[in-house]
């Protein structure tokens, strides 16, 4: 049995990052699932080993780790297998940037999107809001229990949602112009920013089709397609249980043309 234990969602943004980075650096680890709309991410047991309640997390021997990006840096530190920092100074920082990038600027708006239009509609269909406000009521940390009172009932104002839209919309085209200078992201060679990125932005041609498509942007439809077709990126889809993770499966499309219509549905609430 392998001295790491992973404890995580879907393939898919937070959760994603340690995921794929574990299978990009050949990492054997035990694959422990939380249901994140079940809840289970705030029971005792799991309280237990990561007090913030939020996921990911990874055990590795005695050390408990927690923030996706970090734990991406360790995984690549800590262990051996193909490197996934570059090793220029300047494309490091570049790394550094995107991902901060990402996870401050990009990821708090899709996750809006996501949770307004498609996570917290289905959570509550699936579980009731009687259940889950009682579920909520539990939650220790009283930010945390704000946060999902956010998302699972799309309590967000017009001037946010329309923050979001507008943040997005910057972030793509900077994504577009980024991927006109290389084949990857941060450097000339696959990296963390890369890792980061796609567990993000995989979904946008499904889910900002008129924002993400082979005509407007085809930088990022040839940087997605990419990733997918590496074998971790398989593997790593193949560890998700709900229909979330079949999204990825847009990318075997050839040429996805444009849309009017967009129902964000990234996620990025832990």
């Amino acid at each position: 049995m392998s001295d790491i234990t992973l404890y995580h969602w879907e393939p898919n943004a937070n959760s994603g990052k340690p995921m794929l980075a574990l299978m990009e650096k050949g990492v054997a680890f035990e694959s422990h699932y939380l249901d994140l709309l079940n809840f289970d991410q705030h029971r005792p047991e799991y309280l237990a080993i990561n007090p913030q309640g939020t996921i990911p997390a990874m055990t590795h021997g005695d050390l408990m780790l927690v923030e996706s990006t970090a734990i991406m840096e360790y995984v690549n530190e800590a262990f051996d297998g193909p490197e996934l920092m570059p090793a220029d100074a300047r494309d490091r920082w570049r790394v550094r940037w995107w991902m901060k990038f990402m996870d401050q600027w990009l990821a708090p708006s899709f996750s809006m999107f996501g949770w307004k239009f498609f996570v917290g509609p289905n959570a509550l269909k699936a579980h009731g809001r009687e259940k889950i406000e009682a579920q909520i009521a539990q939650i220790p940390l009283p930010e945390r229990q704000l946060a999902w009172k956010k998302a699972v009932f799309g309590l967000f104002s017009e001037e946010e949602m329309a923050e979001s839209g507008r943040r997005i919309d910057v972030g793509i085209k900077l994504l577009e112009a980024e991927l006109a200078k290389r084949e990857w992201l941060a450097s000339d060679q696959y990296s963390l920013a890369d890792v980061n990125g796609f567990n993000l932005a995989y979904a946008m041609p499904l889910s900002q089709p008129h924002l993400a498509n082979d005509e407007v942007t085809p930088n990022i439809m040839r940087w997605l397609r990419a990733i997918y077709r590496r074998p971790a990126t398989r593997a790593c889809w193949k560890l998700g249980r709900t229909p979330m993770a079949s999204r990825v499966e847009i990318l075997e499309q050839d040429y996805i043309p444009p849309r009017d219509e967009s129902e964000g549905i990234a996620s990025g609430v832990r």
